[in-house]
C-alpha cells in the first residue's frame, strides 16, 4: 500500500451489528485520493438509487485523506459522506481537531455505516479492533458531555466525534462534533448519524500513518511553513492570534459578508462593527490551540462569561462564518451573544451558518408580520436584539415552540408556515449559504455563483466550482485544511505533498485530472437521483435581484445563466441535463458511468448552446 494510507477500510451494519475490514484496491486509491473523493466512488457503487435519507438504506461515511495523521501541515481533517436529508442529494462536510488522525491511528482509513440500530449504540475503533456497545446512558447528552465521558473512560490516545441532541432529535442542519466545537457542519449529516441511533464513534490507536519519503516530506513542511509567515490578515501570525475572525469587522461593511437576511446594507443597516472587531472578541481569549500538529493553530479558548451570558469558561471562540450568521445577518454586534450561540450551537450539535440564517429568517418573518409574539412564546424577535436570538437560538436547538419548525432550516421552515414567508428563506437547493456575497467584485471570478448553486452540495462558500476548483477538490480529499494549507497554494505543490507521502509520482495534470474526477462523481451521484443542478432554486437576494440601491454592492445583479453556461461549457457538461459528456468521463476513467448515462443510441453528437 502507498504511504499515507493505512489500507484498511471497516463497514458497521448497525441492523445486524455485523463488522467487517475491507483492503480498497490501490486504484481507488489512486483515482480518489480520500476524503470525500473515496465516499463518492463508494456510496455510488454501494448505496441503491432513491434511498430515504434518514432510512436505513443511507450509507454514512467518516473518511480520512492521505495527508491527515501526517506532519504535512495542517493535516487534521476528515470527511463525513451521506446522502443528504437537506438537499436530497449528495452530503458531504469536513472537520478538522484530532479525530481524524487518531481514526488513522486506530488502524483505518475510513468507517462506513450501513443499516440503523433499535437501540443507540456507539463504535469503539481500538487499535485496530472494533465494537459496537451500548450508548443508552449518552443519549440526550449533549456533545461536550459524550466527549468528555467517552475520552475519560478510553483515555489520552482516544477521540472522539459524535452528535448532540439536535442530531438526535433529526434536526435537518444538525452536524457531527468533535474536539468540543469542531463541526462536520453541513449537509445535515448530524441527523442521519441519528436516524441511524449512532450517538458517536470513538477512535483509540497508535499506529503510525506511514509516509513513503520522509526526508522530503519533513523538507516541504519546513518551507510551507515558512511561505505562510508574510505579511497581511490571513498569514500564520494573524490567523494564529486571531482566526478568521480576523476579517468579520470589514467584511461586514465591504459587501462581502450578507447583512440582515440577505436584503440589508452593512454600512447602513449596521454601522456599529465594534463588536464583531478582532480586537474586541481576543479580550474574552483564554488561550490559543490548534488541530492536530498544525502550524497555524487558529483556534481559541474563551474565558468564563461575566456579562450578560454566564457561559463557561473553556468554550470555543466563534469563528468568522459564525459570527458572520449570528452577527451581520441578524443585525445583531453583540459580541458576548454570538459567544453564546456558538456554545449552544456547539453543545446541541448544530451548523451555525444554517443555525444562524435561519435566524435571521425568523426575525424578517416577525418583523413583517408572518410569526407574532404568540408564535414565539413571548420573544421580541427583532434585529440587533441579541437577547431575543440566544433565546430562540436555545428553542430551536431544543425543538421547543416554533424552533421545532426552524431546527429542519429555512426552506422546511416556510413551508411550514406558510403565509409568505418563502420570499424571506434564503437558501440555495435547500442549504443555506455561506456567508460570502457571490456579488462582490474578485469573490470566485466567473465562478462566484455557480459554486453556490451548481455544486454538488449547494451554497457551499469553500467549494470552487469549474476547472477553477479541480485542486480544492483534491485539497479536501486529501485531510488537508483550506487555511492552513493557504488559499494560494496550488496544484504544483499538492504534487509534491502527494508524491512525497503517498511514493506515487504526482504531476499538476494528476492533481488537476483527479480533481474533476472527483467533482464529477459528486456531480453524477445527484443525476442518479434526478438531481440537475441547474433547477435548484437559489434565493434572488443572492444574486442581486433586484439590485442594492447603495453601499458597495449598488447595482450589482450576477448574470446567472452566463456563470452557470460558461462553467457547464468549461467542464464539458450538457447545457440542459448536466449529463458530463461521454467522452469527458471516458476521459477521466469513468467508463461504466459513461455507459450508464450515455446508453447506445443516446450519445449526442455535440453539445449545442445554451437554451434561450
Amino acid at each position: 500500500m502507498a504511504g499515507g494510507y493505512m489500507g484498511k477500510i471497516l463497514w458497521v451494519n448497525l441492523s445486524t451489528g455485523k463488522i467487517k475490514e475491507e483492503k480498497p484496491k490501490k486504484s481507488l486509491y489512486k483515482d480518489y485520493i480520500g476524503g470525500y473523493g473515496l465516499g463518492a466512488r463508494i456510496l455510488y457503487d454501494r448505496m441503491k438509487p432513491g434511498a430515504d435519507p434518514l432510512g436505513p438504506d443511507n450509507i454514512l461515511g467518516l473518511v480520512t485523506g492521505p495527508f491527515t495523521g501526517t506532519p504535512i501541515p495542517s493535516g487534521a481533517r476528515y470527511a463525513a459522506v451521506a446522502k443528504s436529508p437537506l438537499t436530497g442529494g449528495w452530503g458531504d462536510a469536513n472537520s478538522g481537531g484530532f479525530f481524524g488522525p487518531y481514526l488513522k491511528f486506530s488502524g483505518y482509513d475510513g468507517v462506513f455505516f450501513t443499516g440503523a440500530s433499535r437501540k443507540p449504540v456507539y463504535l469503539l475503533i481500538d487499535e485496530g479492533k472494533a465494537e459496537l456497545k451500548d450508548a443508552s446512558h449518552l443519549w440526550g447528552k449533549d456533545a461536550y458531555e459524550t466527549e468528555s465521558t467517552l475520552e475519560a473512560e478510553y483515555g489520552k490516545q482516544s477521540r472522539v466525534a459524535c452528535i448532540g441532541p439536535a442530531g438526535e432529535k433529526l434536526s435537518l442542519i444538525s452536524a457531527i462534533m468533535t474536539d468540543k466545537g469542531s463541526a462536520a457542519g453541513r449537509s445535515g449529516l448530524g441527523a442521519v448519524m441519528g436516524s441511524k441511533k449512532l450517538k458517536a464513534v470513538v477512535a483509540r490507536g497508535t499506529m503510525p500513518v506511514p509516509i513513503a519519503d520522509k526526508e522530503t516530506a519533513e523538507r516541504l513542511r519546513k518551507e510551507h511553513v515558512k511561505s505562510l509567515q508574510t505579511p497581511g490578515p490571513m498569514n500564520l501570525e494573524g490567523l494564529h492570534r486571531f482566526g478568521t475572525s480576523a476579517l468579520t469587522a470589514n467584511s461586514a461593511h465591504s459587501g462581502d459578508t450578507p447583512v440582515r437576511n440577505w436584503g440589508g446594507i452593512g454600512i447602513i443597516d449596521l454601522p456599529d462593527v465594534e463588536g464583531l472587531k478582532a480586537e474586541v472578541l481576543e479580550k474574552y481569549v483564554q488561550k490559543l490551540g490548534g488541530c492536530w500538529h498544525c502550524p497555524v493553530a487558529c483556534k481559541a479558548i474563551l474565558k468564563e462569561g461575566t456579562g450578560q451570558y454566564k457561559y463557561p469558561g473553556g468554550i470555543r471562540r466563534p469563528e468568522y462564518e459564525t459570527q458572520g450568521s449570528f452577527g451581520a445577518n441578524c443585525g445583531n454586534s453583540n459580541t458576548e451573544s454570538i459567544n453564546m450561540v456558538n456554545d449552544i450551537c456547539n453543545r446541541y450539535g448544530l451548523d451555525t451558518i444554517s443555525a444562524g440564517t435561519v435566524m435571521a429568517f425568523a426575525i424578517e418573518c416577525y418583523e413583517n408580520g408572518v410569526i407574532t409574539k404568540k408564535d414565539t412564546d413571548g420573544i421580541d424577535l427583532k434585529w440587533g436584539n441579541h437577547k431575543a436570538l440566544v433565546a430562540m437560538t436555545e428553542k430551536m436547538a431544543k425543538r421547543e415552540g416554533i424552533g421545532d419548525k426552524l431546527a429542519d432550516g429555512v426552506k422546511v421552515a416556510a413551508e411550514k408556515m406558510g403565509k409568505g414567508a418563502k420570499k424571506f428563506a434564503v437558501h440555495v437547493g435547500g442549504q443555506e449559504v455561506g456567508m460570502h456575497d457571490p456579488k462582490l467584485a474578485g469573490f470566485g471570478g466567473m465562478s462566484a455563483f455557480a459554486r453556490y448553486q451548481m455544486d454538488a452540495t449547494p451554497g457551499r462558500h469553500t467549494q470552487g466550482f469549474g476547472p477553477g476548483g479541480f485542486s480544492g477538490h483534491v485539497v479536501n480529499a486529501s485531510g488537508l485544511c483550506l487555511i492552513g494549507f493557504g488559499f494560494g497554494s496550488g496544484p504544483a505543490k499538492l504534487a509534491e505533498f502527494m508524491t512525497a507521502v503517498t511514493g506515487l509520482n504526482y504531476t499538476v495534470d494528476d492533481i488537476l485530472k483527479t480533481g474533476e474526477r472527483i467533482a464529477n462523481m459528486r456531480h453524477v451521484f445527484n443525476l442518479r437521483e434526478g438531481i440537475n443542478e441547474l433547477d435548484w432554486y437559489a434565493h434572488p437576494r443572492v444574486y442581486g435581484e433586484p439590485p442594492q440601491k447603495e453601499g458597495p454592492l449598488a447595482g450589482v445583479t450576477i448574470n446567472t445563466k452566463a456563470q452557470n453556461y460558461w462553467n457547464l461549457g468549461a467542464l464539458d457538461w450538457d447545457m440542459v441535463t448536466t449529463k458530463p459528456s461521454k467522452n469527458k468521463l471516458i476521459e477521466l476513467g469513468l467508463i461504466e458511468i459513461a455507459e450508464e448515462l450515455w446508453p447506445p443510441g443516446q450519445f449526442p453528437p455535440g453539445f449545442g448552446p445554451p437554451p434561450g
